[in-house]
């Protein structure tokens, strides 16, 4: 089984993993760790430390040298999992965890349906004319579409119009070609353009975790210790930007389908469950830095579960439901939720998905005649969010603040406020940019 190892080494050990001038190998952090197959061509990755506070405050995140703690990539024999995880664990200082590393893979749809509406009409009910005349669309913000790579030819080719994709700041893992914008026209491409719906004027960068980490895999999975890294570098993005204009979405249309590949529930392991995994802790770290982060709900929902799907029930694991991010459900453009969106609540968060955007419709043609599945409504909704961020960088407006507004401000499709199917209802455009309008007399009176 691969396996992410969270180690302790010496302060000036953490400082070299985090210093972008130096390249570190996993050998200098890690030495001889009896029973591990390290991974000599993952760069080590520095995790931060979560700080304890009031309930009344919001977390923080120390990546001091004497506080951050570094991770690895390796290998422990299935046979012996368990016994070598927990003897690590207890008998080598420097480790201070074993957790898992699962295949990690993209929220298509399930079944043949045809697509309900086009994408011409997803952005008449997003009202984008309406966010483009307030000056909503985008400009000077940065999203970064963490999926299978972006053909940016095919996507201009599609939306009519240039595509600003940044090369210097995408990233790719190791072993796959940086070819920031020219990837293969699939899955991400699809996720680009649907993010340029209603934020045409926004910044792509390209982060192509889920191109394949295995032998038969397709081009379509990924290691979830490349989404750590991935993290890692936008953690970097993010905090070369001056402080007073940070503006930063990143669009994660992908999960975790099924437990096998992952530690059970309390183990501490875990990632599905767990809030201390190294990835929910980056998570929220970068979101505790001003970044706006969306998942996408997953597509294992009762009526029209995913074949993938393993979860007998609150499918919606991991990261997707970090109470820090903005977990995406489907609906279709007749506003009804589709069949596959994944129900909550939630693992990490009860209440989950957070909100519904639209999906199903006819778009890219990037994957088939639809873009489909909770994969396609989260880039709709990130697009809504980076349209909002024009001019309201997060020194102004939190990403917890605007998670916020975007609950209130949601369309309520079945009960009365919160429930599991549409969590708060549909992203609705037009009124959060009527809650701004009063935020901003409110500020000047």
């Amino acid at each position: 089984m691969r396996v992410l190892i969270q180690l302790r080494p010496a302060p000036d050990v953490v400082a070299a993993v985090m210093d972008s001038g130096v390249r570190s190998v996993a050998a200098d952090v890690a030495g001889d760790l009896p029973g591990v197959l390290i991974d000599p061509a993952y760069e080590p990755v520095a995790v931060p430390r979560p700080l304890s506070l009031s309930p009344h405050q919001r977390m923080q995140f120390s990546l001091a040298p004497e506080d951050a703690s570094v991770l690895v990539r390796g290998e422990i024999s299935d046979g012996e999992l368990a016994t070598r995880s927990a003897l690590l664990s207890s008998s080598v200082r420097e480790v201070a965890g074993v957790f898992a590393d699962p295949y990690i893979q993209p929220s298509p749809t399930c079944g043949g349906d045809g697509p309900v509406g086009d994408w011409a009409e997803v952005r008449r009910l997003l009202h984008v004319q309406d966010l483009w005349s307030a000056g909503h669309d985008g400009a000077g913000v940065t999203v970064a579409v963490v999926d299978g790579g972006v053909n940016t030819g095919h996507v201009a080719a599609r939306i009519g119009h240039d595509v600003t994709l940044d090369a210097q700041r995408s990233w790719s893992p190791p072993g796959v070609p940086a070819r920031p914008g020219r990837h293969p026209v699939g899955h991400g491409s699809m996720c680009a353009f649907d993010v340029l719906l209603a934020a045409p004027k926004a910044t792509l960068i390209d982060i192509p975790v889920l191109l394949s980490r295995r032998e038969g895999g397709t081009l379509a999975d990924g290691l979830l210790s490349d989404a750590v890294a991935a993290y890692a570098h936008l953690d970097r993005v993010l905090r070369a930007m001056p402080a007073e204009s940070r503006s930063l979405v990143v669009s994660n249309s992908w999960g975790l389908f099924s437990p096998d590949m992952d530690f059970p529930p309390g183990h501490p392991g875990n990632y599905s469950d767990n809030p201390a995994h190294p990835f929910n802790l980056i998570v929220g770290s970068l979101e505790a830095a001003g970044a706006d982060i969306l998942f996408s709900a997953g597509n294992c929902g009762r009526e029209c579960p995913d074949g993938r799907c393993g979860y007998p029930d609150r499918p919606i694991t991991g990261a997707n439901s970090h109470p820090s991010v903005l977990s995406v459900g489907g609906v279709d453009t007749r506003g009804e939720r589709v069949g596959y969106s994944s129900q909550g609540p939630g693992r990490l968060s009860e209440r989950k998905p957070d909100l519904c955007a639209y999906t199903h419709f006819a778009g890219s043609e990037a994957v088939g005649p639809a873009d489909t599945g909770t994969s396609a409504a989260c880039p709709v909704a990130a697009g809504v969010v980076a349209a909002v961020r024009t001019g309201r960088p997060a020194a102004e407006l939190t990403p917890a603040q605007l998670r916020t507004l975007l609950h209130r401000t949601a369309d309520d499709r079945s009960t009365v406020g919160f429930d599991h199917d549409y969590g708060f209802g549909v992203i609705d455009p037009p009124a959060v940019l009527a809650a701004l309008a009063r935020h901003n007399r409110t500020r000047a009176a």
